[in-house]
């Protein structure tokens, strides 16, 4: 079973948590998200299990919980992808312009990422570039890996996961997964 949730950082935010659990959050400028994500993880599962941290600092459940999930936000949006099937990453990312993307492409990705914009109309090439951004951040994420290493992903390449992608309007979603699942058929829900 995969399920993904979609929110708004700026209402779930808001939302109610334990104390003891609050009382975790970080400071400055991530609260916001952290807080956002933990609301989201609560409305999936009630009570929330225990939340460790990963080597590269990914969350994930005790071992007594045997399900899996990733979050990922851009701007104000949030999403979260479950799993009792194993590791997932997800990428979310709002379709908008970025300085200097060909040049960012050119560092990150690799020859067969950077054909695939090349190929896209020059009305479509950012579109491009922002759904292999998510690809590949959906993989490393789901290897618990940093977005240091996404130059090291060939999404355009066989994986160890299953990779896909779906535009949601102007956001591109992609999630890795370790059984073949079509994004598209993944219900998305709003808490």
């Amino acid at each position: 079973m995969y399920r993904l949730l979609l929110g708004k950082v700026s209402l779930l935010s808001a939302g109610a948590l334990p104390p003891a659990l609050t009382a975790q959050a970080p400071s400055g400028p991530r609260r916001a998200r952290w807080l956002a994500g933990r609301v989201l993880l609560s409305h999936a599962l009630s009570p929330l299990p225990d939340i460790l941290y990963g080597e590269q600092g990914k969350p994930m459940f005790t071992a007594k919980t045997p399900l899996w999930f990733n979050l990922s936000h851009s701007g104000d949006e949030i999403a979260l992808l479950l799993s009792d099937v194993g590791e997932v990453g997800c990428d979310i990312e709002a379709l908008r312009p970025r300085k200097r993307w060909p040049a960012l492409a050119e560092a990150v990705f690799s020859a067969g990422e950077r054909a695939e914009i090349a190929a896209a109309s020059d009305d479509r090439q950012l579109a491009a570039f922002w759904q292999i951004w998510t690809r590949k951040e959906a993989i490393v994420k789901q290897r618990g890996g940093s977005a240091w290493q996404m130059a090291q992903i060939d999404s355009t390449q066989p994986q160890t996961g299953f990779v896909s992608h779906r535009w949601l309007n102007t956001l591109s979603l992609a999630i890795c997964t370790p059984t073949p699942v079509n994004a598209a058929d993944i219900i998305v829900e709003r808490p």
